[in-house]
């Protein structure tokens, strides 16, 4: 960084101040994942438990707008309580409040209305211990930077971030008040044929519960009602009825515009979800050019697979301990608005462009270097910030970076204890570090699916035989074809994910998947990745050999963990580069693994036959 772009006493952020911001993350409870899950399960229970009001001739069934409009905040409070903490608590807090005044106060002695209510506080609770700890991270951040502030770099000034989120806002709200004025139009249908119509009253004479129709006698006549509730008409009942010549329906159930009512929904809450993350990022836009920032010196490197810029400590020259991370754009210093999606050509002047998104793209590329860079902003969970780096050692000028994504730590959202705990964010560990614990061996190395693969392989042979038995249990229909779609994808998957193998000898690698054992000699192998989790063997006389799934990366980096897939890879990678780590003796047949998915497939036919036989 040149000294004449460096303000004078700006201080640097050092490893015990990062230390101290790393150590100010959420407790475990607090982590979204929980919140979710259990806002879901309650939500789902007390949509399955809670009382529905029959549809009556004095009370009809019609379009419900303001349950509809409870429902599109409730979706969104499950999607903000990762993305926007704030307007979770205010949308949870609305649908309490309108379950309270719909049922009265007395509908929470229902199980499955207080175990929503319950979920509801212990999410509030946790969205206010991590704003509460946003907070703690930005007074550190402030205590460091000290108390010099410098105006933000004027190319920074005339940056602008949101306003692709309003276009993809604006269709799916067109959207929603497409569906508004259809749903509302059959509404309007059926008054108009309601007031020319006959109005009679009859009885109920059959009920067919499996096509939703009954059977009215009136006035002499029979007439066959479609319902969506028969249960609610047994035989006997007293109905009301509108006959428009030979068609007739109930006044209880007038008109259905579900249909409609659910594209309202989805249009209403992908909307808003669009429109408020604009909104968000331009007010977070506006509040770092609102005054002098707090600067700090730190180094950036630029994420080898992802894109991401992370930050580290100015003293951390290694790049061992990310400290945060943001997805960033070069400033405009032509004033002019700069979009998430905004991808030019990269020219001389070294804008963002497409020669950045191949090496972002390129797994075994270099691991760019890192690079010394003024960080402006007081860095917290969900902050802005911008930073000024050089973009090439040979070019004396510096570029001007803003955040299109919100400041988020470089270590899972909860506390998992210990900075070697935290470390293990990076995208990939040094190979020195790795082959640090991989001494010598003679004996083959044996890598195998872990317990993590094996649930998820588990959880995919359970939807493999639920699917199976959905198929079969109706008899022949469409969901045959389904069947025969899914089924070698399913059976591949849970064969690999419970049984993957991989063996390294001096010669190369023996790699058990689903349906066979292959051999790759070392000369062949070119790369070893971590792949949408799959290992990915990138070989030189064939197609990558890639064997997935091995586990969820991403659920097993939410729990704090080191995804299992992520070690094997870093040790293979780590053999191949490091030919004197590599086994001496070469791997038995009874060390090579076997295949099972043609036995799979075997106890598949046979659960099939017994599904067929007992249904």
């Amino acid at each position: 960084m040149p000294a004449e772009h460096i303000p004078p006493g700006t201080p640097a952020w050092r490893t015990a101040d990062v230390l101290r911001w790393l150590g100010a993350v959420p407790a475990r409870w607090a982590h979204p994942l929980f919140a979710f899950l259990a806002l879901a399960v309650s939500v789902a229970w007390e949509v399955a438990a809670a009382p529905v009001p029959a549809c009556t001739s004095a009370e009809p069934c019609g379009s419900d707008w303001p349950g509809l409009a409870v429902a599109v905040v409730l979706v969104l409070s499950l999607y903000w309580v990762w993305r926007q903490p704030r307007l979770a608590i205010g949308g949870l807090a609305v649908t309490v409040v309108a379950l309270a005044v719909e049922e009265g106060v007395a509908a929470f002695a229902r199980p499955s209305a207080l175990a929503y209510l319950t979920a509801a506080g212990f999410t509030v609770a946790g969205l206010v211990h991590r704003l509460t700890v946003a907070g703690r991270q930005r007074a550190l951040a402030l205590e460091a930077a000290g108390a010099a502030a410098q105006p933000l770099p004027d190319a920074a000034r005339t940056f602008r971030r949101g306003r692709m989120s309003f276009v993809p806002a604006a269709v799916f709200l067109v959207v929603a008040g497409f569906g508004v004025h259809r749903a509302l139009g059959v509404a309007d249908a059926y008054d108009k044929r309601a007031a020319t119509a006959s109005h009679l009253s009859g009885e109920v004479t059959a009920v067919d519960e499996g096509d939703g129709l009954l059977t009215v006698t009136a006035e002499g006549r029979t007439y066959r009602v479609e319902t969506a509730f028969p249960e609610d008409f047994p035989v006997d009942t007293r109905v009301d009825l509108v006959v428009d010549g030979d068609g007739a329906v109930l006044v209880a159930e007038p008109y259905d515009a579900f249909g409609w009512e659910v594209l309202v929904l989805a249009g209403s809450v992908t909307g808003l979800a669009f429109l408020v993350n604009g909104v968000a990022g331009r007010l977070g836009a506006r509040r770092l050019r609102r005054g002098p920032l707090p600067v700090l010196r730190v180094l950036v490197r630029e994420g080898e697979e992802d894109g991401r810029t992370w930050v580290f400590a100015a003293d951390d020259t290694e790049g061992r301990r990310p400290v945060l991370w943001f997805h960033s754009l070069y400033a405009d210093a032509e004033g002019g608005e700069e979009d998430e999606d905004d991808l030019e050509t990269a020219d001389d002047d070294g804008d963002f462009g497409l020669d950045k998104v191949a090496q972002v793209l390129r797994a075994d590329a270099p691991a760019p270097p890192l690079r010394e860079a003024l960080l402006y902003g007081a860095p917290c969970t969900g902050a802005e910030v911008a930073f000024v780096a050089r973009d090439d050692e040979d070019d004396p000028e510096v570029a001007v970076e803003c955040s299109v994504t919100s400041v988020r730590p470089a270590v899972p959202l909860w506390n998992t204890g210990g900075p070697s705990a935290r470390g293990r964010k990076h995208p990939r560990r040094p190979v020195e570090e790795v082959a640090a614990g991989l001494p010598p061996s003679a004996e083959p190395r044996v890598w195998r699916a872990h317990g993590f693969s094996r649930a998820v392989g588990l959880g995919l042979l359970v939807v493999q035989g639920g699917g199976v038995w959905a198929a079969l249990g109706d008899g022949p229909s469409w969901h045959w074809l389904l069947l025969a779609v899914t089924l070698p994808w399913l059976v591949t998957s849970v064969a690999t994910a419970t049984t993957w193998r991989i063996t390294a000898d001096r010669d190369g690698l023996w790699v058990t998947t689903a349906w066979r054992v292959r051999r790759v000699p070392w000369e062949a192998v070119l790369s070893v990745s971590l792949r949408d989790d799959g290992i990915l063997i990138g070989r030189a006389d064939d197609d990558a050999l890639r064997v997935s799934p091995t586990g969820w990366a991403w659920l097993e980096r939410r729990l704090g963990r080191e995804p299992g897939a992520q070690r094997v890879a870093d040790e293979l990678r780590a053999l191949l580069l490091r030919p004197d780590l590599r086994p001496a003796g070469e791997a038995a047949s009874d060390r090579q693994g076997m295949p099972v998915g043609p036995p799979l497939v075997a106890l598949t036919v046979l659960w099939g036959a017994a599904v067929m036989l007992l249904l």
